[in-house]
């Protein structure tokens, strides 16, 4: 099964500072048929303003990870942890037992950023953070394993059984990937994709369950960003 959900029937908050577009039910905005997929919970595609962010706030027992699309974010929490984690790269954060954390665009230009919750495996763990940047080169044409629950595996680490991938491909290239029909997948394109063809516009969310391989074809360029999780 692959269902296309089109960008203009994302839930949309303008707070000002922010412009947040939510593929899943979160604070004001709830459709009963879009509560998560699989252990994805929130998919929130964020536009930031320069010199602002989000101030100081609490979470616990939750994956979060965030994937910079262009800016930067500056993260600081109540472990005492900072970092500043620019396009392309990505940080991670554990809630576990309970952090408090800010996250703030100090830069003179806006930030947009996929925010990503995934349920996690192992309540009531110690909470962590960890940012890394990844080599741009290495997703071009294909995958890139981002973070994953496997802390072997060389990517960034979190407590749930998931792979956060990315990839980039030019307008009339194509990649493949096996998947395990049993699990769910959430893709989001920058650019117009043909996913095993069915089209995805910019920005729209492609939930995928029951297809042992996909086959993505840029019809222009494109940034990928795919949540394979239980």
């Amino acid at each position: 099964m692959i269902d296309i959900r089109p960008f203009a029937s994302l839930g949309h908050a303008d707070h000002g500072w922010l412009d947040a577009r939510h593929h899943f039910s979160f604070a004001n905005y709830h459709d009963p048929a879009r509560m998560g997929w699989g252990r994805i919970r929130v998919w929130n595609d964020d536009r930031i303003a320069a010199r602002s962010g989000f101030p100081p706030h609490p979470h616990r027992d939750m994956e979060i990870v965030t994937y910079v699309r262009t800016g930067a974010i500056t993260h600081q929490d109540s472990l005492g942890n900072k970092g500043r984690t620019a396009a392309g790269d990505v940080q991670v954060m554990s809630a576990g037992t309970g952090v408090t954390h800010a996250e703030y665009n100090l830069e003179d230009e806006e930030t947009t950023l996929f925010q990503i919750w995934i349920d996690t495996d192992r309540r009531s763990a110690p909470p962590s953070w960890g940012a890394m940047p990844f080599p741009k080169d290495a997703r071009n044409g294909a995958f890139q394993l981002l973070a994953s629950g496997d802390a072997a595996d060389g990517a960034l680490t979190v407590n749930a059984d998931v792979r956060v991938l990315g990839a980039t491909l030019r307008a009339g290239e194509s990649l493949s990937l096996e998947t395990d029909p049993a699990r769910h997948l959430y893709l989001v394109p920058s650019g117009r994709v043909a996913v095993n063809g069915r089209v995805a516009q910019p920005r729209d969310g492609v939930a995928i369950t029951g297809e042992q391989a996909l086959s993505i074809e840029a019809q222009e360029d494109a940034e990928l960003v795919l949540v394979d999780a239980r």
